[in-house]
């Protein structure tokens, strides 16, 4: 099974492009499922929807919550569907069952007082506030996921036409506007800090990367969380700070000043518009506010 789960994994990340971020995730699932059979001592050919039911329950028992659970179903019919598809097994045993009944919870975002607290805790006369301070702007202007911070290029800025070029999941482009002060930031940073910076990488060609760490290499996932937690605790703000929370807020902040679904869901990247529909809490607590300040027996 481990000579299938590995043709599967290649075959997602070659075949289909999927993220490599996905392409682990699916790893981590399938590792746990297979540890699950041998302690059951259940061979390929004989899994059946029960065993499949066994091992959910085995993720909750581990308290997993339902949005895991659902996750690792999702790879097990993904993966049993390759299995087929290789005449591995004679059938898919996933077919029949339905995922758990996730319920779906308001995404944490910061107020606006809150962001403006936070883009003022970088320190503008070290070369790493100058970037910090960019990096921030630009993910409370744009939306991006962390993924797509960390990968942006310097060429990927246009900065006369106010936007920036990004690939996504599934290694989908897409083009996103730009706020004016997330471009005077990265104008200053690209004069000011990233030469300095650069400096101390280590003799060979140069980094393409806009963002860059200590050594003027490209900046990590955990790096930008690190930095993220660390100017939150700074800022005094709620819970920890991480850069899903800074697109949460890009998010509600452009719905509460009237932007329509459909256009956040383009900036967001978001392939279907019903994961966009998390937001629309906001658009109803802003028409009971119309109703509220407008109709005369509200």
């Amino acid at each position: 099974m481990e000579n299938l789960i590995n043709a599967f994994l290649s075959y997602e990340r070659i075949e289909k492009g999927l993220a490599e971020n996905t392409i682990m995730a699916y790893g981590r699932d399938l590792a746990k499922f297979l540890a699950f059979l041998s302690k059951q001592k259940r061979a390929l050919a004989d899994i059946r929807r029960d065993d499949i039911v066994d091992f959910l329950a085995s993720l909750y028992r581990q308290k997993l919550d339902s949005r895991s659970v659902a996750r690792h179903l999702v790879t097990l019919r993904n993966f049993f569907r390759f299995a087929v598809a290789e005449g591995a097994v004679p059938a898919d045993p996933t077919l029949t069952l339905e995922s758990p009944k996730i319920r779906r919870s308001l995404p944490g975002y910061l107020r606006l007082e809150e962001v403006d607290r936070l883009l003022e805790q970088p320190d503008l006369r070290t070369p790493f506030g100058v970037r910090d301070k960019a990096m921030l702007e630009v993910l409370y202007s744009t939306g991006l996921r962390v993924s797509e911070l960390i990968g942006l290029r310097v060429g990927d800025l246009e900065m006369k036409m106010g936007c920036l070029r990004c690939i996504g999941k599934g290694d989908k482009e897409r083009l996103v506007p730009v706020g004016r002060k997330a471009i005077e930031a990265v104008q200053n940073y690209l004069s000011e800090a990233r030469s300095l910076l650069l400096r101390k990488r280590r003799p060979g060609p140069t980094t393409p990367y806009l963002f860059i760490n200590r050594l003027g290499g490209k900046l990590s996932r955990v790096g930008v969380w690190k930095i993220l937690s660390d100017y939150g605790r700074r800022a005094g703000l709620r819970g920890r700070l991480t850069p899903h929370k800074l697109r949460h807020s890009f998010a509600t902040h452009l719905l509460e000043g009237g932007a329509d679904l459909r256009s956040v869901q383009l900036m967001l990247g978001h392939a279907d518009i019903s994961t966009t529909q998390i937001y629309t809490h906001v658009v109803e607590e802003r028409l009971k506010h119309i109703y509220k300040a407008h109709h005369p027996r509200a």
